[in-house]
């Protein structure tokens, strides 16, 4: 079919993200969260749909200007739970019942909620909220403030002070309530100077929580785990190593229970695996100790709002299916208790969300590839076949001009094997030559992958090739390879990056050298730095939220006075070698034009790293021009207000043109 017209900026407000499916206990239904952009309104709006598996049916049950998420199934199959700030910009807990009618409002908590499950007998409801640590300490609610308040000050105490999204921040520590559906009162189960984490449930009077127990909740990055009788309060510890856990999961006959562990060998590079804990024997195993990918989804796109992933979900007692990410994938996996794992979906694409019917080797699959932003599937595993069954981006991908990314592959310095993607311009005409723009993920223990991404198809609609790789320090690879950077940003992974630009230029002659540009955010914001103060091999570069001086970077950044130690891993007083890999320090030898782009609240990079850098190149006389995004945090690519995500890319591309 003839495309009628290229991919544009504004595509963002036709394109729906499709996530978070969860199938009904009978196996016959299933429901969903769609999220679109309101363009007038400049909002992400999203609602609750229905999916009928028999017919593939797909109903709204859920209208209006509003967010919904975590969708949940009463375990009889009569309600539906879910989060929503229909009536405030807090989340609280709503009921619907499955045969019709309004959504009934179940909480009412000042801080929102965090998360909600029913209880397996459909009796309770498990509750996570938070509270200010004043109120805590005081054991009274905080007097509401009104217009006439005088401002006051704010004391703190601890470095985990502000966090990006949210600026300077009240400390709060994470509760657990009880909610009685029938009296339908709330009962504090769990607080106190700690944050308690609800899990699931594994009966009806027995749940798993996970709490930080330390005074110093600065450097405290491991969780221990509880069962909890919430009739006796008893509790039994399970134990756990050293690290993060999450993604718990009991098995229907609740005699175990699998769960995600992300350990502390290589810091924030280590690759989560999949535990398996018995509740008889009270051993903890791993599962995938012999997978060198990590569990989950690691993979960076621009076009998944709220994407939930379930980690593990058991199909029956013996039988569970997993995600993994691997080599610029997401795949499914099947695995047992008897020892068996292998890939259930080993296609091109990324899994973003999928669930299991029960007892049945049928999965249901949120799926996206380089040319769909995202559809559900159904997978029968037994015949390895797979069926799309919703058509939301059915019209857009037949109107568009979708550009098919190319893999490519070539060797690095360390004969190390680096992958990456190459886009042809759209409209590409073999007889002519064209621009390439270099674009770097973040991170960096991020990958780029077979997933749709708005950003890159853009960029190649407007006549540019393009390259994405990922480079040492890239998560799917291996776990040699995602340390590798560790302790060596700017050497391997700028080596790997500048590889690749020969190899496209040695492979394809339709790229003209004399017209490359660089650009990237976060990490790929600091590796465009150093990149323009290193080679002049770039005529343009848009450098994104970026890091220019990691020894400012340690007291600025919501997570510098950590971050810095684990990647850089240079000591605090060494401020030589600090200053060595800060790619202020090469501002001499910029001759690159390079645009700046950073967002006001933006409390990971926060804005002092791009303004010292616009001072210094200007400064010394160089060709360089900031633009500053309001109301703005680190995310804005992917989750920033829209009309300024759009505004963002014209502003990269125009640069482009100027120079290009």
């Amino acid at each position: 079919m003839t495309k009628t017209r290229k991919l544009e900026a504004e595509d963002l407000y036709r394109i729906s993200s499709i996530t978070d499916p969860r199938i009904a206990p009978n196996g016959k239904e299933a429901v969903f969260i769609e999220t679109t952009i309101n363009e007038s309104d400049n909002k992400y709006y999203s609602c609750l749909n229905h999916l009928d598996l028999e017919t593939n049916n797909v109903t709204s049950w859920t209208h209006g200007k509003e967010k919904v998420s975590q969708p949940r199934w009463s375990n009889d199959g009569r309600s539906i739970l879910f989060l929503s700030n229909r009536e405030n910009e807090k989340n609280q807990v709503y009921i619907m019942s499955t045969r019709g009618g309004e959504a009934k409002k179940v909480t009412d908590f000042d801080n929102g909620v965090v998360k909600a499950a029913f209880s397996p007998d459909d009796q309770q409801l498990a509750i996570q909220t938070s509270v200010n640590k004043e109120h805590l300490e005081k054991e009274e609610e905080e007097e509401e403030k009104n217009d006439n308040d005088l401002p006051t000050s704010v004391v703190i105490n601890r470095m985990k002070y502000k966090a990006d999204g949210a600026g300077v921040i009240d400390q709060k520590f994470q509760q657990i309530y009880l909610y009685d559906l029938k009296s339908e009162k709330p009962e504090l189960l769990l607080k106190g100077n700690q944050n308690f984490h609800f899990h699931t449930w594994t009966d009806e009077q027995t749940l798993i929580y996970s709490t930080d127990e330390v005074e110093d909740q600065d450097f405290e990055f491991n969780l221990n785990v509880y069962v909890l009788n919430v009739s006796t309060n008893e509790t039994k510890e399970i134990p756990t190593p050293e690290g993060a856990v999450g993604g718990f999961a009991v098995s229907p006959d609740q005699s175990k229970v699998l769960f995600v562990h992300m350990g502390r060998e290589f810091e924030n590079a280590t690759h989560a695996e999949l535990m398996l804990y018995d509740f008889a024997t009270g051993v903890s195993s791993c599962l995938t100790e012999e997978i060198d990918s990590p569990v989950g989804d690691f993979l960076v796109a621009d076009i998944q709002q709220q994407a939930v992933l379930q980690p593990v979900i058991w199909s029956s007692n013996f039988d569970y299916y997993f995600a993994i990410s691997n080599y610029g994938n997401v795949h499914l996996y099947y695995g047992n208790i008897g020892g068996e794992i292998y890939p259930a979906w080993q296609d091109v694409g990324h899994v973003y969300g999928f669930d299991i019917i029960p007892e049945q080797q049928t999965a249901l699959l949120m799926l996206s590839t380089p040319t769909n932003p995202g559809e559900i599937f159904t997978l029968d595993v037994r015949k390895g076949i797979t069926k799309q069954i919703t058509s939301f981006h059915d019209q857009f991908v037949e109107e568009v001009e979708i550009v098919q990314p190319e893999p490519i592959q070539y060797e690095s310095s360390d004969q190390l094997v680096v992958h990456g993607w190459l886009m042809k311009p759209a409209s590409f005409k073999e007889q002519e030559t064209y621009p390439l723009v270099v674009n770097i993920h973040g991170g960096p223990h991020a990958f780029y992958g077979n997933s749709f991404f708005h950003e890159m198809q853009y960029i190649a609609s407007k006549g540019y090739a393009v390259l994405y790789t990922n480079p040492r320090g890239s998560h799917s690879y291996g776990q040699s390879f995602v340390d590798a950077v560790r302790g060596n940003y700017g050497q391997g992974d700028y080596e790997d990056i500048m590889n690749g630009v020969d190899y496209v230029l040695n492979q394809y002659n339709w790229v003209d050298e004399s017209r490359l540009g660089v650009t990237g955010g976060s990490y790929g914001g600091f590796m465009t730095n150093w990149i323009v103060g290193h080679t002049n091999r770039f005529k343009a570069a848009v450098t994104q939220r970026s890091i220019s001086n990691w020894i400012s970077f340690r007291g600025v950044s919501d997570i510098g006075y950590y971050f810095t130690d684990w990647q850089i891993q240079v000591p605090f007083n060494d401020v030589q070698k600090l200053w060595d890999f800060s790619p202020i320090k090469y501002v001499d030898q910029v001759e690159t034009p390079l645009l700046i782009t950073h967002n006001e609240k933006d409390f990971r990079c926060p804005m002092e790293q791009a303004e010292q850098l616009f001072i210094a190149l200007k400064y010394q006389g160089k060709e360089t021009s900031f633009v500053r995004f309001p109301d703005s945090d680190h995310n804005l690519s992917r989750t920033g207000k829209p009309n300024l995500r759009i505004e963002r890319l014209n502003h990269i591309v125009d640069w482009f043109e100027k120079y290009l």
